[in-house]
């Protein structure tokens, strides 16, 4: 019987997750999540983000959170969502 050496991996560092609002050319507010925000913005503003955002361009970061983990992220945007506009442009000029 032959034993086998375990080989030491590393461990990649967890990606923070994030909410963000985005404020877009025509005036509108749009909420995702993400682990990487510059990434994710490069997409929207590529064209190749959220087909909400797509035609909406250029995108503009209003303001970010980050979260523990997806699960938070994913019921933090669920909360913002279901805010009322007025209540949504408080929060965001907080």
């Amino acid at each position: 019987m032959s034993k086998k050496k375990k080989t030491a991996t590393k461990a990649k560092p967890a990606k923070k997750w994030c909410l963000y609002v985005l404020r877009c050319a025509d005036g509108t507010l749009y909420c995702g999540i993400t682990n990487d925000l510059a990434r994710r913005i490069s997409q929207h503003n590529a064209g190749k983000g959220a087909r909400y955002t797509r035609g909406r361009g250029p995108v503009k970061v209003l303001r970010s959170w980050p979260q523990k983990g997806k699960s938070a992220a994913l019921k933090a945007e669920f909360a913002f969502k279901r805010l009322s506009r007025p209540a949504k442009e408080a929060l965001l000029a907080a």
